[in-house]
Formats: C-alpha cells, sequence, structure tokens
C-alpha cells in the first residue's frame, strides 16, 4: 500500500501541501489542468526552489484575477463536479476536505452545512490548493495518508469576522481528535485548509510508520520562523509488509496501551468500568487476573485505544476505579484486513466478519451476538449456529 505521511514540524497549510507533494513528484502540468477546468477564469500555479532556514523547498505561487467571491459549499461541489480534467478518485478526495471544513464553520457559526459560506478558504487559491493537493495525491497514487502530530502556532490573527486567537475558530474545531503538538512560534503555523486537508484525508497521526520511502517532499510556507525551517515534509513510500509476497498484504496501525492493576475494586465494579472505557472509543479491554504485592489477588486491566482517546479512558479508569497509576506505551499492530458480510444459511440471512489470510483465502466467523441472536430465535446453541454457517461458506 502506497502511503503519504505528513511530518507538520511546522503546522500545515494549503500551499505547503501541494509544494510538498509537487516535489515528492506529482505532476505540476496535471495539476493545473485539474484546476483550471473548475471554471474560475484564467489562473496560473508556479513553483521556486526557496530556502527556510538553510533547506530547499518548493514553494507554490498562484496567481489569478481578483475577485470578492463567498461560495456555498454547494457552489465548489458544483465545479468539482463539472471538471473534466480531474479524476473521479481526486474530487471525492476535494469533496471530502471541503465537507470537513463546511462542517467546522457551520459549527462554528451557528448555521448549517448548506448556509454556510466560505470566506477565506473559498478564494481561489484556496480553492486550488485543495483541490491541487486531491490530484496530487491521486497523481502519486496514495491509498493512505497518515500525519505527525500538528503544531498550531500562537498569538492572533485577523479575519473577516475579526481578531481571534491561534489557532482560528474553524482551524481548532478540525483538530477535534487530532493530536496537537505544543509550539510557542508567534504566528498560525496551521491553517483551517491544512487542518481540512487531514480531518478528510488521515487516518492515523503519529510517528512515522513502518515504511519504505520512494520520495520526500517539502512544502515552504510563507514566513520565516526563527529556529526552524518553516516547511512541511511528506514522505511517500510503501507501508512494510510481514511477507513481500503475500496476496494479502497485513493493515499496519498504532494504538496506545493503557495498563493498570487493581487490587481494592470489586469485580462488578471493574466490569463495568470496562464496559464505559468500551462505550467511550476503547478499540479492546482485558482483563488478567494477577498477584500483586503482598500476596493478594488482583487484575489487570489493560485497555487498547486510538491515541487521540488515551486521555479520556484514563479519566474515566481512575473515576470508576480504586487505581492510583495507570501505565500508558505505545504499540503497533499488524491486522488481517477483514470486511462484515452476510451469507444465507438454512436459518436465514447471518452476518458474519471475513478476514483475508496471507495465502489469499478468505476465513469467516460469525461474532458471538449474532451467533446468540440467531440461537434464540431457532432454539439452538451458538455452537450449532456457527456450525451451520460455516457448512454454508465452505459446503
Amino acid at each position: 500500500m502506497r502511503v503519504a505521511y505528513f511530518d507538520c514540524l511546522s503546522g500545515i497549510s494549503g500551499d505547503m501541501t501541494l509544494g510538498a507533494l509537487i516535489d515528492a513528484g506529482a505532476s505540476l502540468e496535471r495539476i493545473v489542468q485539474g484546476v483550471r477546468s473548475l471554471g474560475l477564469g484564467e489562473l496560473s500555479i508556479t513553483t521556486e526552489d526557496v530556502r527556510k532556514a538553510g533547506f530547499r523547498a518548493v514553494q507554490v505561487t498562484i496567481t489569478h484575477p481578483p475577485e470578492h467571491a463567498h461560495r456555498h459549499l454547494h457552489h465548489i461541489e458544483a465545479m468539482i463536479d463539472q471538471a473534466d480534467a480531474i479524476s473521479e478518485g481526486a474530487k471525492r478526495r476535494a469533496r471530502d476536505i471541503f465537507a470537513a471544513l463546511a462542517a467546522a464553520e457551520a459549527k462554528v457559526h451557528g448555521t448549517s452545512i448548506q448556509k454556510v459560506h466560505f470566506h477565506e478558504v473559498g478564494a481561489i487559491d484556496s480553492i486550488a490548493d485543495i483541490v491541487g493537493s486531491a490530484i496530487a495525491l491521486d497523481d502519486l497514487e496514495i491509498a493512505a495518508v497518515e500525519a505527525s502530530a500538528v503544531p498550531t502556532g500562537t498569538g492572533f490573527i485577523q479575519i473577516d469576522h475579526g481578531r481571534v486567537s491561534i489557532p482560528a475558530p474553524a482551524t481548532a474545531e478540525l483538530l477535534c481528535d487530532i493530536p496537537i503538538a505544543a509550539s510557542e512560534a508567534p504566528i498560525e503555523l496551521t491553517t483551517p485548509t491544512g487542518a481540512a486537508i487531514l480531518k478528510a484525508t488521515a487516518r492515523r497521526f503519529g510517528s512515522v510508520p513502518a515504511m519504505t520511502p520512494r520520495a520526500v517532499g517539502y512544502g515552504a510556507g510563507q514566513k520565516d520562523l526563527e529556529g526552524q525551517a518553516n516547511v512541511l515534509r511528506v514522505l511517500v513510500g510503501e507501508l512494510a509488509e510481514a511477507d513481500g509476497d503475500s496476496p494479502s498484504p497485513l493493515e499496519y496501525d498504532r494504538v496506545t496501551v493503557l495498563e493498570t492493576n487493581i487490587d481494592n475494586t470489586p469485580a462488578e465494579d471493574i466490569a463495568a468500568a470496562c464496559e464505559a472505557v468500551l462505550e467511550a472509543g476503547a478499540l479492546d479491554v482485558i482483563q488478567t487476573p494477577c498477584v500483586m504485592k503482598k500476596g493478594r489477588s488482583g487484575v489487570q486491566v489493560s485497555v487498547l485505544c486510538p491515541e487521540g482517546r488515551a486521555c479520556e479512558l484514563e479519566r474515566i479508569l481512575f473515576l470508576a476505579t480504586g487505581t492510583i497509576g495507570i501505565r500508558r506505551y505505545r504499540a503497533e499492530r499488524h491486522k488481517l484486513a477483514r470486511r462484515s458480510v452476510t451469507r444465507e444459511t438454512e436459518l436465514g440471512p447471518v452476518v458474519g466478519k471475513e478476514c483475508r489470510l496471507p495465502d489469499g483465502s478468505w476465513r469467516f466467523a460469525v461474532e458471538y451476538e449474532e451467533a446468540k441472536a440467531v440461537a434464540d430465535r431457532h432454539r439452538l446453541s451458538v455452537h450449532q449456529v456457527r456450525e451451520i454457517a460455516q457448512r454454508a461458506v465452505s459446503p
């Protein structure tokens, strides 16, 4: 799988993203053709190599006739839909980015997605940055985007609605559930456009994944920073696979593991705490009996969760159990590709999960809740339901 990893040391903006992807090998000609097919009038996209704190990076410049249009989401979607020089994949990514922007703006201004109108991000240069980035990702054949934590900068900026704190309101809304990195730089490092690109395209935030880089691109920000290069770095490459000859490469991600040993909480309270963390977004919860100091019996509770949910789940464990300390670490996971399927059986349709094995075959299993529901309807055991479902898959 080809992945693009956004290293947001100095934040992210639309022009930084576009510059980095072009530097990584995306076709400028294809990007220009696609953006011009939006019907925005005469515009040009040019690039030049610049120096940022001694490092080379690509700076993108978009020139166009002056305008004062405030566009709604449906106006931009119509332009994207009618563009004849943009692939369907790039159109889908561009629509997703604008949809994320519209949802954030609508919440900030207390209106609906249909009624909200874009200010800065509805201008031609911002539209070109977003659509151009979508075209570039498609041109580089990027299947997945991952990114580092995102610094926002500090201070204040002036927008159409007046003076606001950094991050700007729409940026802050877009960065919900995305890890933010600390930064004391007194400028806006992450713009609404850059935040929307990450919100709509990135599937994971954290350190660089296990991958084989094929290209590295650097996109320049407009301003110079003291003590660091104002650039966005993009690594483009192939995710590492457990077996390079496998027709079914393993999926890969990182999770946070929360772990605590408890010997002073009733079993029913621990069970309730585990249920609460699952409802709050945990991927899995495991209870393991253990013997603690002074020979006391206890339970080790291990919680697997997305990196962005760790703090909230820690809070639940502290409140719902008697623990006074929780260990936290990151873990890498290799996962089989899986899909939910419905199989016709002599008992009727049964929903199960198929996992693709490294040899290319699929393994089917009915999960417990589904098997129990079918068993209760037909007055059978869960084991009988699973056997019947398996026979339907492998007669």
